[in-house]
């Protein structure tokens, strides 16, 4: 069962609050109120799918630095700024750190819903990405010492002959642990292993998660030459799939 997503709206004005949260209730979504970032930041729950409306002038930490607070914690969520009275500079900021808007008030009711329908599709789409690259670190943790040495050379387009040479050990050695590692992966060919994993990476749309899909390919030392040669050779009709060796 799928959890509705929850538009969380920070902003010391009372009417402010009260307005977007009719508006966006109207709609069939969720909204949770919060006039101090304190308060929000203690009831915030980053596991659940949604985004933020973020006033950014606020007393105490302000908006601007609420969002990066939010980034260097891990509980990244996408902001939608609004304001009464800011200025270009901040805009500029605000983008630059992965705002999905900046709202100036009184703004109209459709940009601001548009602004709020664009932050929830890119949560869903990040948290599928999320899913899909935690589902390939636990498969990768599944594979022997053994078969990581060889998924390992494999990728950065090794030929089995010549794993086998580096290795030490028979061709045919080679080819059961390699079997046995792209079973444990869940993918019959090295192209479906690679088209998984880049497509995974293709949705992580912000600064964190595109973090989070390195590290999966960095627990392998993959030079990214190897890894971008296999990735054409994915997406070029005609090509090869590696898997043949």
């Amino acid at each position: 069962m799928s959890i509705l997503p929850t538009v969380y709206i920070v902003d010391d004005d009372p009417a402010i609050l009260k307005a977007l949260t009719r508006l966006l209730q109207a709609e069939g979504l969720a909204a949770k109120t919060f006039d101090a970032p304190e308060d929000f930041l203690a009831a915030h729950d980053p596991a659940a799918p949604g985004c933020l409306v973020l006033d950014l002038q606020l007393p105490g930490i302000g908006g601007l630095a609420l969002q990066s607070a939010l980034q260097t914690s891990d509980h990244d969520r996408y902001v939608i700024f609004i304001t009464g009275h800011g200025e270009v500079s901040d805009s500029v900021k605000a983008m630059k750190a992965g705002a999905v808007d900046f709202l100036t008030k009184p703004f109209d009711d459709e940009d601001f819903l548009s602004a709020i329908r664009s932050a929830i599709a890119k949560d869903g789409r990040a948290r599928n990405a999320r899913q899909q690259i935690e589902s390939i670190r636990q498969r990768l943790a599944t594979l022997t010492p053994r078969e990581d040495q060889v998924l390992m050379h494999v990728v950065a387009g090794r030929r089995n002959k010549q794993i086998a040479f580096d290795l030490g050990t028979a061709e045919k050695t080679i080819k059961v642990h390699r079997a046995r590692a792209m079973e444990k992966m869940g993918t019959r060919s090295l192209a479906a292993l690679v088209r998984t994993t880049v497509e995974a990476g293709m949705r992580a749309e912000n600064t964190q998660l595109n973090d989070s899909f390195s590290l999966v390919w960095s627990f392998h030392d993959v030079l990214p030459g190897a890894l971008d040669e296999r990735i054409r050779g994915v997406s070029e009709p005609g090509s090869r799939s590696a898997a043949a060796d």
